[in-house]
C-alpha cells in the first residue's frame, strides 16, 4: 500500500514538474508585473506626497512675498512651482495669487498668463470658473471688451453665477449697452443670495441705469 502512495505521489510532483515547466514563466512575469504594479502605485504616492510637500512650501514662501508686497519675488515662486509642480494644486492657487499681484502692480500681461495657466489646469469647474471670472476682470481693465465677453460666456458654477452676471453688466456699460446691461444686472440680482449687501450694491447699478433703452 505504500508503495502505491509513494507511485502515486511521485505522479503528482511529475505532473507538477511538468505544468511548471509550461507556465512557470508565466505565471512569474505576472506576479512580477503585480509586484511592480503595487510597488509603482506605492512609488508614485510616495512621490506626489514629496512633490505636494515641496510645493507647499515654495507657497507659504509666496504668501510671505505678497504680503511684503514683493511682486517680483511672487512671479518667480508661481514660476517656479508650475514648472516644478505643474500637477499640485499648489500650481493653481500659485498662479491665481501671483495674477492678483501682477493685477495689482499693473502688469496685466502677466496676470493673463497666470490665469490662462489655471484655465487650462484646473481639475475642478470652481476653480476654473474663478480663473475665467478674473481674467475677465483684467480684459474689462485693458478694454477689450468683446473678449471679457467672452470669457464670461461660458456657464459658471452656481456659486458664481452672479458675479459672472455682474460683470457682464459693467462690460456692457463700458460698450455703451445700457438696456443689456441691464438685464445682466437683473440676473446677477436673481442670482445672488437674498440676504447678501451685495445685493444692495446690484440694486446700486440698477438704479444708475434708470429705464435703459
Amino acid at each position: 500500500m505504500m508503495a502505491v502512495y509513494d507511485l502515486e505521489e511521485q505522479e503528482q510532483i511529475d505532473e507538477l514538474k511538468a505544468w511548471w515547466k509550461s507556465y512557470g514563466n508565466a505565471i512569474l512575469t505576472v506576479v512580477i508585473v503585480a509586484s511592480l504594479s503595487v510597488s509603482g502605485v506605492i512609488g508614485w504616492r510616495t512621490y506626489s506626497d514629496r512633490q505636494a510637500l515641496e510645493a507647499g512650501e515654495l507657497y507659504a514662501q509666496m504668501q510671505g512675498a505678497a504680503g511684503a508686497n514683493d511682486p517680483k519675488k511672487v512671479q518667480d515662486i508661481a514660476a517656479a512651482i508650475a514648472e516644478k509642480y505643474p500637477r499640485t494644486g499648489y500650481a493653481q492657487f500659485a498662479a491665481l495669487a501671483a495674477a492678483k499681484a501682477a493685477f495689482d502692480s499693473g502688469n496685466l500681461a502677466e496676470a493673463r498668463s497666470r490665469l490662462q495657466f489655471v484655465i487650462d489646469r484646473a481639475k475642478d469647474d470652481g476653480t476654473r470658473d474663478l480663473a475665467r471670472l478674473r481674467l475677465a476682470v483684467v480684459l474689462l481693465d485693458e478694454k477689450k471688451f468683446d473678449d471679457a465677453l467672452a470669457a464670461l460666456k461660458a456657464p459658471a458654477v452656481e456659486a458664481l453665477a452672479a458675479l459672472y452676471a455682474d460683470l457682464r453688466g459693467d462690460v456692457l456699460v463700458a460698450q455703451g449697452k445700457p438696456a443689456e446691461a441691464r438685464a445682466a444686472y437683473q440676473l446677477a440680482l436673481d442670482k445672488s443670495d437674498a440676504k447678501s449687501q451685495y445685493r444692495g450694491i446690484l440694486q446700486g447699478k440698477l438704479d444708475a441705469l434708470g429705464d435703459a433703452k
